[in-house]
C-alpha cells in the first residue's frame, strides 16, 4: 500500500491507520527525520501535531510518539544551536 503524504484538511480513520503503520515502520533517527521532512512539505499540519493527536485518542503508544518526537525536538534545537552560533 502506498501512502498518500498529503492529508489536508481531511484527516479519516484509514489515512490515520495508514500514517500510524509509516510511523512504525520508520527505526533509525535519519529515518524519522527524512519522513518527518516529507511529510512537513506536502501537508498543512506538521507531523508532530499528529502524533499528539494519535497520543489524545490513545491510537499510538506513548512509547513510540516518545522516540518519534524526541527525535523531532532533538533535530529543531540542534539546527536553532548551529544558527545561534553563526549569528554569535
Amino acid at each position: 500500500m502506498t501512502l498518500s503524504l498529503n492529508f489536508g484538511n481531511v484527516f479519516n480513520d484509514s489515512s490515520s491507520h495508514a500514517l500510524v503503520d509509516e510511523l512504525r515502520k520508520r527505526t533509525s533517527e535519519e529515518d524519522i527525520l527524512d519522513f518527518e521532512e516529507k511529510f512537513n512539505s506536502k501537508n498543512e499540519k506538521n507531523l508532530h501535531i499528529y502524533i499528539c493527536r494519535f497520543l489524545k485518542s490513545r491510537s499510538i503508544s506513548r512509547g513510540l510518539a516518545s522516540k518519534w518526537l524526541i527525535t523531532i525536538i532533538k533535530n529543531k534545537e540542534s539546527k536553532i544551536d548551529a544558527l545561534q552560533k553563526l549569528n554569535n
